[in-house]
């Protein structure tokens, strides 16, 4: 069994309300997690290395005032659709709808307020804690009342992300984490000595906005192929590759599945992600400058965190050939992702 705390972390700003956001600490034997009601933000996960010493593997901020300024979604819930979505426009039902651009040409991670930056409403579980929030019709230029609720549950080694959703007209939807690991723990210059594998046959080649081709392409004989495991900083060296930020395509299928590991062979420390979403991102901070103080007065250069994040192929609500990204009245969205963590 998990134990479950609550606290006061802080207050929004008097512009944005006011409102008290509090914090979640979630402890089993081998795992301490600590999750706000502020955008479902993960600020810190700490797991033992091979010795038994605790260290906190997540990138973020000390206080509440970090997470309310600009930062890349450091930990949060993004939504109402993860990733890119081109020109910040799309069609359902023959009526075209639009969104908010904030990533040069596009929209990213749900645009000028996604669910990273509103409160929601949380309620302690067993062994976790589940926050909801009504995302109203027309939020951010998508369209219907869509009910969300994602649900944080630990288990031993096992933190679990259960994403639930329920709309009033059909919506393009698709719910991931953005935590930016380190195993070495948080405030470790780079990842070059993380041990990364993942279990994709193909992956989505991108435009120089980052928007999917629209192809498919294996990646057999190229740096995309990640299905026997790699260290990250040869890796990238001997395909010269400046980082990734690539979705992979996952086996389509509805049942938990192992698909991607991050190990950290000089503490011990390993990470499996499972999941039943179709995609997911593999993302190394690229875009990470070392301008952000983080905990504990560190910063965070360029390749100094890696990001897993489990979703459905970005622009797919463009893309008539990529796994669908609509929910429609009557169905429910349903996903769960989890991390696995362990020490050897």
């Amino acid at each position: 069994m998990a134990e479950v705390e609550r606290e006061e972390f802080g207050q929004m700003p008097r512009e944005e309300g006011g409102a008290v956001v509090e914090k979640f600490r979630l402890k089993s034997d081998s795992v301490k997690v600590e999750i706000l009601s502020l955008g479902c933000i993960i600020t810190a996960l700490e797991t033992k290395d091979r010795d038994g010493q605790f260290s906190d593997i997540v990138l973020g901020f000390d206080n509440l005032e970090g997470y309310t300024r600009k930062h890349p979604f450091f930990g949060a819930v993004v939504g109402r659709v993860a990733n890119r979505i081109a020109k910040g426009r799309f069609a359902v039902d023959g009526k075209e709808y639009r969104l908010f651009v904030n990533n040069g040409p596009n929209s990213l991670h749900g645009g000028a307020k996604g669910f990273d930056k509103v409160l929601w409403s949380p309620e302690v579980v067993p062994n976790g804690v589940c926050f909801f929030r009504l995302s109203p019709d027309g939020e951010e230029g998508y369209p219907g009342d869509l009910k969300v609720w994602v649900t944080y549950t630990l288990s031993g080694g096992d933190l679990a992300i259960n994403y639930r959703a329920q709309t009033s007209k059909t919506t393009p939807i698709s719910l991931t984490n953005h935590a930016y690991f380190n195993l070495a723990g948080q405030g470790s210059q780079d990842i070059y000595d993380h041990v990364i594998s993942i279990e994709a046959d193909s992956y989505l080649p991108v435009d120089d906005t980052k928007i999917p081709t629209g192809e498919v392409a294996a990646v057999q004989g190229t740096g995309f192929d990640l299905r026997q495991p790699v260290e990250l900083g040869k890796h990238l060296q001997k395909f010269n590759l400046d980082g990734f930020d690539h979705n992979f395509c996952l086996q389509q299928a509805q049942a938990r599945r192992p698909v991607a590991r991050a190990r950290h062979p000089p503490t011990g420390r390993s990470m499996e992600v499972h999941t039943t979403q179709p995609g997911i991102q593999f993302y190394t901070g690229n875009n990470l400058d070392g301008s952000l103080k983080g905990k504990g007065g560190a910063v965070y250069p360029k390749h100094s965190a890696f990001c897993l994040e489990t979703q459905n192929w970005p622009d797919a609500v463009n893309q008539p050939l990529f796994p669908s990204a609509l929910l429609k009245p009557g169905e429910e969205y349903n996903h769960t992702t989890w991390l696995v963590f362990n020490a050897a």
